[in-house]
């Protein structure tokens, strides 16, 4: 389990899996979809900025396992719309 001090409190997280890299950056950051559990919770879906080793990390978003099936929803309409437009 890795962990980031921040100015209140000491941030756990364990990153249980990588689901995938979104995108990938010069420097090495990459936008990844990960299982983490934050500070000893259940695994919930999450999609950041991450440094090479991760030990570092951007802002993002954190999702239940309902949400992301929501997203997904989502982002399959807005694929046929765009698929549509070719």
């Amino acid at each position: 389990m890795a962990a980031r001090k921040t100015d209140r409190t000491e941030l756990k997280y364990e990153i249980i899996n990588n689901v995938g890299i979104i995108a990938g950056q010069p420097s090495g950051w990459k936008k990844e979809l990960n299982r983490i559990s934050w500070n000893g919770g259940e695994p919930k879906y999450d999609i950041r900025d991450w440094s090479p080793d991760h030990g570092k990390m951007g802002k993002g978003v954190t999702l239940t396992e309902a949400e992301l099936r929501s997203l997904k929803t989502i982002i399959d309409e807005e694929v046929k719309i765009l698929d549509a437009e070719l």
